[in-house]
């Protein structure tokens, strides 16, 4: 159906991005007068509702190093169930061939990983800035978590040694029913339980928003300085001078190999107490994320303070247990799905198959038939000449077109009927990411998104992945505008790519995680949807109920 407006609703905006993006005949910019009316407007604003398909993509066997960040911690999803996360990691010497001087003496040795944290305000009584890390915890943010920090045995290989121009991926097997914590490469399953050395820590704790303060005493001058929240544990001096410290001018020192080879990396293995816990994201990748020893060593009658620190900018995986309530389904190809399952830590994601199926279509002749919905898209908006064949621009080599789209969004909606409702303690931040793919990059209109946010992701790219937002029912959706990648097809003759849809905890990330021996189209995912603890369920295209099925709804201008 045409629904005709006055030329005064279609906002200026709308004609700024039409003529900045959309390269085609200048004529359809052309008004009939300076004053813009009903009666002399030279076109109309149209919409229309595309045919899609969606199904589910359940996933397995994804991609586990080389993360932005990494969880850890317990944490139970009111709809879909348990999961807990693990880190193991290689540590690296920040110097090699370390000096510790003669008789050494290790004052202490402190572990801290920062939380990712934002400011959000000043005390009034210390004027220290106040931090919160709540963006980055799950779950029971007053719970505890267990956590034991083993010496990793199993060695982290950097290269495939089946290719070893290729470096070597590791990549989740997140079993149910067990504590033990797995990996999976191309050919081999590795249980890390199996490959604990000693026990360098064990400790409950509860993550805290709270600045750490760190005192140096030097002499009679004491300085304070304060460093936003971290996960900082004080370590046994003595398994640090057995394995370091003792092992001064050893070759295990001497380069990075070697130590590699000979101190193969920490177990973070973390454990729900009671059924209950949290998870929080760290930042491993930070510079401020290090292992450090502080000790003194002897200067003729007195001593002299050091340090020797490490880092964790080697291999570094994240393992998951899940215990899901229900197996995610596998998707429905043919007929699409009621329901999509998006979750994060090996869960679930949504492919989108646009211009699905036939369509019945009718050309300037008034003749109908049933085609091909992408070839109907593409007569409906392209200019043909009087051959029926598609005009091209000599100029620009793109396809003129005699309708242009204004805006396409896909449209989707939460599903209402899952555990966790409409729940905004759940659901606030919850960013569904829209990627292509074919390419496993963006889609074009995130990188013509004007709205980065590197300070806040959860308020970033809002205009391509729109936020989670009531309609004017009460009911929660998004809006994923989609626009230019319409217009590449149109314009340039682009392919008609699928568009996969995950939740992401950070929007700004555009790293991909590899899907170990894909047999389909979904090779890759957003490195951020792995990260992602929490889940959604959305409606899908084939959705029970009409006017909450994922729609691509297009609105465009038509010349009179």
């Amino acid at each position: 159906m045409k629904k005709k407006i006055k030329v005064l609703k279609v906002p200026a905006i709308i004609l700024l991005f039409v003529t900045s993006f959309i390269a085609c005949d200048k004529e359809f910019y052309v008004l009939d007068s300076d004053v813009l009316g009903k009666d002399n407007a030279n076109f109309d604003t149209d919409e229309n509702t595309l045919p899609i398909l969606s199904f589910n993509k359940k996933l397995d066997s994804v991609q586990i190093n080389n993360l932005p960040s990494n969880l850890l911690g317990f944490y139970e999803d009111p709809e879909f169930g348990a999961t807990t996360a693990s880190v193991i990691t290689q540590i690296l010497p920040t110097s090699f061939n370390p000096d510790f001087g003669e008789e050494p003496i290790i004052d202490s040795v402190v572990l801290s990983i920062p939380y990712f944290s934002r400011v959000i305000g000043v005390d009034e009584i210390t004027g220290n800035s106040r931090y919160s890390i709540s963006d980055s915890l799950y779950g029971n943010e007053n719970a505890q978590i267990k956590l034991s920090i083993y010496q990793n045995e199993y060695f982290l290989r950097d290269f495939n040694p089946d290719n070893l121009g290729e470096q070597q991926n590791y990549f989740s097997y997140a079993g149910s029913g067990t504590t033990d914590n797995f990996a999976r490469t191309d050919n081999s399953i590795i249980n890390f339980d199996n490959f604990k050395g000693a026990l360098i820590k064990d400790i409950s704790f509860t993550p805290s928003s709270e600045a750490i303060e760190l005192w140096e005493i030097s002499g009679t001058d004491t300085t304070k300085s304060i460093t936003p929240p971290a996960l900082r544990i004080m370590l046994d001096p003595l398994f640090w001078k057995t394995t370091i410290i003792d092992k001064q001018g050893s070759a295990d020192l001497s380069n990075a190999n070697n130590f590699k080879n000979y101190f193969r990396g920490l177990y973070f293995k973390a454990e729900n107490i009671g059924g209950d816990g949290n998870m929080a994201l760290l930042n491993f990748g930070s510079s401020d994320a290090q292992i450090t020893i502080y000790y003194t060593r002897k200067s003729g009658d007195s001593r002299i303070k050091a340090s020797y620190a490490f880092n964790f900018n080697g291999k570094r995986l994240n393992t998951f247990i899940n215990n899901f309530n229900y197996p995610i389904p596998e998707g429905d190809r043919t007929n699409g799905d009621e329901k999509l399952y998006l979750k994060g830590v090996e869960g679930g994601m949504a492919t989108v198959d646009l211009f699905h199926g036939l369509v019945e279509y009718t050309d300037d002749n008034n003749n109908t038939s049933n085609i091909p919905a992408l070839e109907a898209f593409k007569k409906t908006f392209r200019a043909l000449d009087n051959e029926g064949n598609y005009i091209v621009n000599n100029s620009t080599g793109d396809f003129v077109l005699k309708k242009l789209i204004n805006q396409a969004h896909l449209i989707v909606y939460e599903d209402e009927t899952i555990n966790t409702g409409v729940n905004d303690s759940i659901h606030k931040y919850d960013r569904i990411y829209a990627y292509d793919l074919e390419n496993n990059t963006p889609t074009f209109d995130y990188f013509v998104d004007p709205t980065e946010n590197t300070g806040n992701p959860n308020r970033s790219k809002v205009i391509n992945l729109g936020l989670r937002q009531k309609d004017d029912e009460g009911n929660y959706r998004y809006k994923i505008r989609i626009t230019e990648h319409l217009n590449n097809i149109l314009l340039k003759d682009s392919t008609n790519t699928k568009i996969g849809l995950v939740l992401s905890n950070n929007v700004n990330i555009t790293s991909n995680s590899e899907i170990l021996q894909s047999e389909d189209v979904v090779t890759q995912i957003p490195a951020a949807s792995v990260i992602a603890p929490r889940g959604t369920i959305v409606h899908g295209t084939n959705s029970s109920d009409p006017d909450k099925q994922m729609k691509l709804k297009l609105f465009f201008t038509d010349p009179k």
